[in-house]
């Protein structure tokens, strides 16, 4: 099955559909795409969205979103839990052997760069917020 170019193909997908017509060139009569084909074509359907990576990689659009739904409930996929936010919960500590470097920058492009030692994990807080607000 041949594909249409445009111009509008992100070059993942376009390198990723190099490699599938490579694949299917190679192959004698229909079988079935390998596992890390299939792995690859979610992780392009992830990012450029279901409709655009099955038209540019030449796959049945319903067969994709099998594969995604499989990934996305499958909680071994090493690419599947990709965190927008991270908290990092600090372990206890007396506030002497806590030691940081504060970095900032204003509107105007200065910078300021404090280091600090012996300060509490609240007290870091309010500063934070003190310098935020304009207070400091």
């Amino acid at each position: 099955m041949r594909t249409r170019t445009g111009p509008n193909i992100p070059p993942p997908l376009s390198l990723a559909r190099r490699q599938f017509e490579q694949w299917r060139n190679r192959q004698h009569g229909r079988k079935r795409l390998p596992p890390e084909l299939w792995a690859r074509a979610v992780t392009l359907a992830q990012a450029y969205g279901l409709t655009q990576t099955a038209r540019v990689l030449g796959l049945k659009y319903d067969s994709l979103q099998k594969h995604l739904e499989t990934v996305a409930t499958d909680a071994s996929y090493p690419g599947k839990a990709r965190a927008e936010f991270m908290e990092l919960l600090p372990r206890p500590m007396s506030p002497s052997s806590i030691e940081c470097t504060l970095e900032w920058e204003d509107a105007g492009g200065a910078k300021t760069r404090m280091q600090v030692k012996g300060v509490g994990i609240p007290d870091l807080v309010s500063f934070a917020r003190m310098f935020r607000d304009g207070r400091a």
